[in-house]
């Protein structure tokens, strides 16, 4: 499966430029599957916060390189832009791209697959995997949904029917500690006058957001049913072999895999932490130094509560600083699937950008007080060796003038 020559997601974005070709050894992955005569599009949804992966399934083989196209809901096709050249090259003129900047800055190509970090709904649109030629071999109509507006969990028209469609309990995303699970719903569309390019596994079945929902079903716009994320609390024993790798080793002669970061960021700007080789279906839990950060107020845990303005844990799992603060600084340890998998050693440092001047600075006066101390203490010691000093050659002369 080519899902599983993906390169796992890292901390950090990528903001260079990339060539992607595939491997000559991997290139055969494609020939088992033939690219389909007529053009359709697969709908797929996520939460907003996630990092959507989508795969070109199908090229043919004389292809070496892939280019992906781009078109919001509801434009015609001529609206259709590349977001990547005829070599796999993010297009660094922003005007070639129909969506904002923001979307070019945050995806990247692994293999042949696009991926979007932190997608919004301003991501939604029509994506196309294609040539430089412009022969399109697969599509997705992808739709991000953003949580919290949605009240009920169905509703019913003579037409069609809205409801949310919840995805199972994520496992306990911590073990031996207070933890919580997750589940995400996702707000769906049933109805039998679907537009028939856009395909679910069921026909007749489409997200709220897809291109297959016909333009007359205006109300969906007003709807009281919308996608949703749900949190528990949760408590469960660590297995023997993750109580070890806690303690850095998994057995006698196995050093546990737990990776180490080192990561400076400027203060007052926004800071996104991503748990690497996180997927928005797998339970992600932080922690500042030994203390758990928690979606919602735990009474009992004593923790840091990550449901404020500035410092949360978004949908896609990661911790989010609006913005990073000089006291933000320390370590944070990421948990997935119930393990810990990851440290990271986070200094944020003070930035003095245009505007800024070293008068406003918050450290300003604890750092003028430690260097007036430090300046008195070393006036003293000067002094006090001076005095020593004149002391020492007054006995001295004292002494000579009485021997003669």
């Amino acid at each position: 499966m080519l899902w599983m020559l993906v390169v796992p997601i890292l901390l950090f974005l990528p903001y260079g430029v990339w060539t992607y070709e595939a491997p000559e050894d991997k290139q055969d992955v494609f020939a088992v599957k033939a690219c389909p005569a007529f053009l359709t599009f697969v709908n797929v949804a996520y939460l907003a916060g996630a990092t959507v992966e989508l795969l070109c399934h199908c090229k043919p083989p004389e292809v070496q390189y892939v280019v992906w196209f781009f078109r919001k809901h509801r434009a015609s096709s001529t609206e259709t832009r590349a977001l990547t050249d005829h070599h796999g090259n993010r297009l660094q003129d922003t005007s070639e791209v129909l969506h904002s900047s923001d979307l070019r800055s945050r995806f990247s190509i692994r293999l042949f697959s696009l991926l979007v970090f932190r997608a919004g709904p301003l991501d939604s649109g029509v994506y196309i995997c294609g040539s430089a030629h412009r022969d399109f071999f697969f599509g997705f109509d992808l739709d991000i949904q953003e949580s919290g507006k949605g009240k009920e969990t169905a509703n019913s028209h003579p037409l069609y029917k809205v409801f949310t469609s919840f995805q199972p309990w994520s496992q306990c995303d911590r073990c031996g500690v207070e933890g919580e699970q997750v589940r995400i719903g996702l707000c769906f569309v049933h109805s039998h006058i679907l537009h028939v390019r856009y395909r679910w596994t069921n026909q007749s079945v489409a997200s709220c957001g897809s291109e297959a929902v016909p333009r007359a079903f205006t109300q969906l716009k007003q709807r009281k049913v919308g996608p949703k994320m749900e949190v528990k609390s949760c408590q469960v024993a660590c297995p023997t072999e993750s109580l070890i790798s806690l303690a850095y080793y998994s057995s006698a002669s196995q050093v546990a895999q737990i990776k180490v970061f080192h990561l400076n960021h400027p203060a007052d700007t926004v800071l996104t932490l991503g748990c690497p080789g996180a997927h928005s279906d797998m339970a992600v839990a932080w922690d500042q130094e030994s203390t758990p950060i928690y979606r919602f107020h735990h009474p009992s845990a004593g923790n840091i509560r990550a449901t404020s303005a500035r410092l949360l844990i978004d949908t896609g799992h990661h911790l989010v600083f609006q913005p990073a603060k000089t006291q933000d600084s320390g370590v944070y340890h990421c948990w997935l699937q119930g393990r810990r998998v990851a440290e990271i050693h986070l200094l944020v440092y003070a930035h003095l950008g245009r505007g800024k001047s070293v008068l406003s600075d918050p450290e300003l006066p604890a750092a003028a007080e430690f260097v007036l101390k430090s300046y008195a203490v070393m006036t003293a010691l000067f002094l006090l060796l001076l005095f020593c000093r004149t002391a020492f050659r007054l006995i001295k002369d004292s002494t000579a003038h009485h021997v003669d």
